[in-house]
Order: structure tokens, then sequence, then C-alpha cells
């Protein structure tokens, strides 16, 4: 289920969010002027800033990286773009950009996944969720593809080729073969090509990095601009709370799960259980910043709804532990478990709809 239909059903199902109750229009009036009282900029400042800290960390580790593929791209233009010679003649350096550009690429990752959710869950900023993080590419499906074409330096134009963070990853990780240059790669030179060893192609490496350094100082101004409204946070928490089957979805098909037999270009470097984590962490950020208004209506709620957000971002965080302590579970499993933090997730969204009918403040969509 995509967000927006989730979001749909709760609006229609919950008291005070849907249908054409003739009292619901004076009762939102009078509740937003108090609202406009209770939540201020004041109280959103944690959010901001939280938002604010890691897209300026995000813009200075695609910077990097970036550098890092233009420097590969120089190497690779010396040999006429001949991978094969590009490894024999340089495998040393080729070796050094490449692990240096897949640490730069793992240290980018959380300073994204942490704010994922304001990012995604606010209509003013969520493209950039789909450029960087979510949106598909155009032979996967066209209505959720990338808004953007990359541009190589002999002519191609990748159209819509998916979001930036899987594009680098499988390039360098080795996991679409269509990304990569026509050479084997056996960085190590044991005579094997293992899981994380690729070469990727460098007009492609080169484009989709100039373009991931470009998108994130963009979201990384926008952040500074966005002045967050109460509406923008409680859209957040329901939009990007009730996510967790599509995220469990993606980590049974992963490397985390299937191992070797895991056919997913990209989740296989850093565990979704992970990037969960690290969402629910930003919500919980955003949470801070509504509850005491929330609590002014509705203290005994308020707390029960903070108290289910922990609890669901506990079970993610347990279930990280387990798996960075080596426990492997296997797909039934991970079906289950992600069932059971939907309906953790979808129960918290459903209290913070009501909390926002409560309070008159709309939930965008």
């Amino acid at each position: 289920m995509t967000r927006l239909a989730l979001l749909g059903i709760l609006l229609v199902l919950l008291p005070g969010c849907g249908g054409d109750g003739s009292n619901d229009a004076e009762t939102t009036s009078t509740a937003a002027g108090t609202t406009n009282a209770a939540i201020g900029a004041d109280d959103l400042a944690g959010v901001k800033s939280y938002l604010t800290d890691h897209t300026v960390q995000l813009k200075s580790s695609t910077e990097n990286f970036a550098a890092l593929a233009e420097e590969y791209d120089a190497l690779a233009k010396g040999v006429d773009y001949d991978h094969a010679r590009l490894l024999a003649e340089h495998r040393d350096e080729v070796t050094r950009i490449l692990e240096d550009a897949k640490q730069t690429w793992t240290e980018a990752n959380p300073h994204y996944e942490r704010v994922e959710g304001v990012v995604a869950g606010t209509p003013s900023l969520a493209e950039y969720d789909i450029i960087l993080d979510a949106g598909s590419s155009k032979e996967e499906d066209p209505e959720s593809a990338v808004p953007f074409d990359l541009k190589l330096s002999d002519g191609r134009v990748l159209e819509q080729p998916g979001n930036l963070f899987n594009l680098t990853e499988s390039m360098l990780w080795g996991t679409r073969a269509d990304l990569a240059g026509e050479a084997e790669a056996d960085l190590d030179g044991d005579g094997k090509v293992e899981f994380g060893e690729a070469l990727p192609d460098a007009r492609v490496l080169a484009s989709a990095a100039e373009a991931f350094q470009r998108y994130a100082a963009q979201l990384d101004t926008e952040a500074g601009a966005w002045q967050p409204t109460a509406s923008d946070a409680f859209t957040a928490l329901v939009v990007m709370v009730p996510t967790m089957s599509e995220y469990f979805g993606q980590w049974k098909e992963s490397r985390f799960i299937r191992g070797d037999a895991a056919n997913s270009d990209s989740f296989n470097v850093v565990s979704r259980l992970s990037d969960i984590n690290d969402i629910i962490s930003g919500l919980e950020v955003v949470y801070d910043g509504v509850e005491p208004a929330m609590a002014d209506t509705d203290e005994a709620g308020a707390e029960q709804t903070g108290t289910e957000l922990d609890e669901l971002g506990a079970f993610i965080a347990d279930l990280q532990t387990q798996e960075e302590d080596g426990r492997r579970f296997t797909p039934e499993q991970a079906d289950q478990l992600g069932s059971d933090a939907q309906a953790r997730a979808e129960a918290v969204a459903g209290q913070v709809s009501q909390h926002a009918a409560q309070l008159g403040i709309e939930i965008q969509q």
C-alpha cells in the first residue's frame, strides 16, 4: 500500500478526519485558533535544527563522493574508458578510490535516513525523497519514477534511472551489471569476483555523483528556508510512521535475509532495520515538538501515543541488535515481524490523526 493510499484510509475512517458532518468546520475553526498559539515556531525549532544538522552533513558527504567519482572518471578518461585497462594499469588507485567512495556512501546514508521521515512526510520537501532515496526507475514504475535523467559525457542519456542512493549503491557493490564497465571486476586479483567487487561505468558514476551532490545541496538550501508548521509535523507523523510493511518487504528481499540468493539491486549494504531505526528516531523528534499541544487537550492520550511510538522504536532497535549480533532472520519471520510493526505503526498514526482532528490541524494530502 502506498503512503498516500494509507493516508486516505486514515483520514476517511478516523473521527473528525473525514465525512461531511455539519459541525466539523466550526469545530476545526475553533480548535485551529487555539492551536496556532499552542504550536509555534519555538516548539518546532528542534525539528528544523535536527533536519538542517543532517542535511549539512549529507551535503558534505555527497560533495566528497562526487570528488571521488571525478577522480575515478579522470583515470578512466586517461585510458579511453577501457575499463579492463583501467584496472590493469591503475589497480591500486582504482581500489583506493572505490573503497573511499563506499565509505563515503555509508556515511551519507544515515544522514539522510535520520531525516527521511521529515523530508518524505513534508509535501514541500517530499520530491527530494523521490530523487534521493525512494523513486523508482522509468522501467520499474513510470508513475513513481524519479523526475530527472542522467546525461553522460559521451552523449548517452539514462532516462529516469532510479533514485540516487540505490543507483550509486548498485554501481559500487556490483548488483547492476548494466551500470558496470565492460571488464571483470576482480579488484583484489584473487581470481574471483565476489559481492562488493565492482568496476562501475565511470561515466555513469560521475554523472550520478554530480546529481547526488547537486540535489543534496538543494535539499540543504530548502531545509534552511523551511518554516515548519503544525500541519507539516502532524502530516509527517501520519504519513511516515505507518511505512513499516514497505521497509520490511525490502529487508526481506535483501542479502541480510536471503544472503547470496538475494536478487535485489539495493538495500544490501546497510540493513533496512538500521534505516527504519533512523527514520523512527527522526519521527520521535517531530513528535516531541507537537506532544505538549496534544497533552493540553488530551494528556493521557498524548502520553499513550508517545509510549507506543517509543515502543515501536524499541521493537525495531531490538531486531537490529539481534541482526548485528549474528542472527539471520528467515523470509517468513520478516513477513511476520513486518506485519507486527505495521500494526503498531498504524495504531500510532491513527492516534496522531485523532489528535490532529481535536486540535483542528490539517493533515496534508
